[in-house]
């Protein structure tokens, strides 16, 4: 089959986005671990009526708890607006896709 250059382009154009759309759900996924974890941390902080200790480099360092908990949530928050933002390029992306492939299979045919 003989495509025409604009054709050849669009294909091109779709294969660069399908790339892009994986290092964004990568990114993604990466993010939803670390909103997990600081989720887990908080629940553990909460539960916990001793001591609480915080990981530095290679060693364990006694934490002040309400100051840990504070900390543990504004990175949440933080997190999770990276988040959405990345979800908002995830969906632009997938209807770029989306027309772009319209486009192809309206070419191909």
């Amino acid at each position: 089959m003989d495509l025409d250059k604009e054709t050849q382009e669009k294909i091109q154009e779709l294969q660069m986005l399908e790339q892009n759309i994986q290092g964004i759900l990568m990114q993604k996924q990466a993010f939803q671990l670390e909103v997990n974890e600081s989720e887990n941390a908080l629940s553990e902080i909460s539960k916990s009526e001793d001591d609480i200790f915080k990981l530095v480099g290679n060693i364990m360092i006694k934490a002040d708890k309400k100051k840990t908990e504070e900390e543990l949530k504004k990175r949440k928050g933080l997190l999770e607006l990276r988040l959405k933002s990345i979800e908002k390029q995830e969906e632009d992306i997938s209807t770029q896709i989306e027309e772009l492939k319209t486009e192809v299979m309206k070419k191909i045919k």
